[in-house]
């Protein structure tokens, strides 16, 4: 394994500058993004597809440096009811794995987007209980339309070699490893997770639990570290579904804390020896979206705690067996 990182918090350096400071930091890989919510300033798709010329050029600076792209970030809703919304979230994640088997790019992250809850409606509709029984109805129909679609997006990934790594994220419709795991029997194994713990650990779930449980289906495509820290005072009285503004921190039930700051570096060990365990062995990547620290230091920070934590080296063989 070793240590990557999402690069928006660095948009506002040109990208060989920021490889030249993640460089120094230690951080052998970059997940750029290449259209939705991330963005897409220092890997523009449309300036870099089917350009053979500036591929070269993108290759030569990770190359001086021993870096590596470990995936192409396309987050976005393609099963948004509104039509032009899903088409342009489509487009973009169709591009970005065009893009990735052109750049021998692993993957590409991404969500899984979210219906609404009935034909016409025009707003994405997270669906968390069964009853009254037209939320069960309408959770029927949304995995029937995400099957269909990521039925045929997985087929694309087929043709260009390329995995599809889907953020189990709220307010999306695969936002827990069941979920994940439904998808991937449904579509393929082209479809798999971008394991990111941060979105977990308020859900109540345990995060070395999921690994094992996604890796014994071979369902982990790429990780991210992030962290998140519950703040016990408000969640005893509101709950953990918090609509709260992620600045209003002193109200929230939890935030997203860079990693160190919402569990130890036990933990973190812990998490990193049960991803070997289940033989994952790319990039941590870090995704940095800490409302209480700055973004060059909230990654030193995080750079700083993986890698104490990081298992690089192949083990040998057990000596003393």
């Amino acid at each position: 394994m070793h240590i990557g990182v999402h690069t928006p918090p660095l948009y506002g350096q040109p990208l060989p500058e920021a490889l030249d400071y993640l460089d120094d930091l230690g951080v052998r890989a970059i997940e750029p993004g290449v259209g939705g919510h991330p963005g897409d300033d220092h890997l523009p798709p449309e300036e870099f597809l089917d350009d053979e010329g500036r591929q070269a050029d993108l290759q030569d600076l990770l190359d001086e440096r021993g870096m590596s792209i470990s995936a192409l970030a396309a987050h976005d809703n393609p099963l948004h009811p509104d039509d032009e919304r899903a088409e342009s979230a489509d487009r973009a994640l169709r591009q970005a794995i065009r893009l990735a088997d052109q750049l021998d790019v692993d993957a590409v992250t991404c969500f899984s987007g979210l219906p609404a809850g009935a034909p016409g409606d025009s707003t994405p509709n997270w669906v968390t209980a069964p009853w009254p029984p037209e939320h069960r109805e309408a959770l029927d129909y949304q995995w029937d339309v995400a099957t269909d679609y990521w039925t045929d997006l997985a087929a694309v990934a087929e043709d260009h070699g390329v995995d599809v790594a889907i953020e189990m994220h709220p307010n999306t419709l695969v936002h827990q490893p069941h979920a994940l795991a439904r998808l991937r029997e449904a579509t393929g194994e082209r479809i798999g997770a971008n394991f990111d713990p941060s979105h977990l650990y308020w859900q109540g779930i345990d995060v070395t639990e999921a690994i094992r449980y996604l890796g014994e289906r071979d369902a982990i495509h790429h990780v991210h570290a992030k962290d998140t820290a519950i703040y016990e005072a408000n969640a005893r009285t509101k709950g953990v579904l918090d609509p709260r503004e992620y600045d209003e921190e002193r109200e929230r039930s939890w935030l997203f804390r860079t990693v160190g700051y919402g569990h130890g570096e036990a933990h973190w060990k812990e998490v990193i020896s049960t991803l070997r365990m289940v033989g994952y062995d790319g990039a941590l990547s870090i995704e940095h979206e800490d409302s209480l620290a700055g973004a060059t230091e909230g990654l030193e920070k995080a750079v700083d705690v993986l890698a104490r934590s990081v298992l690089e080296a192949e083990p040998g063989e057990e000596h003393w067996l």
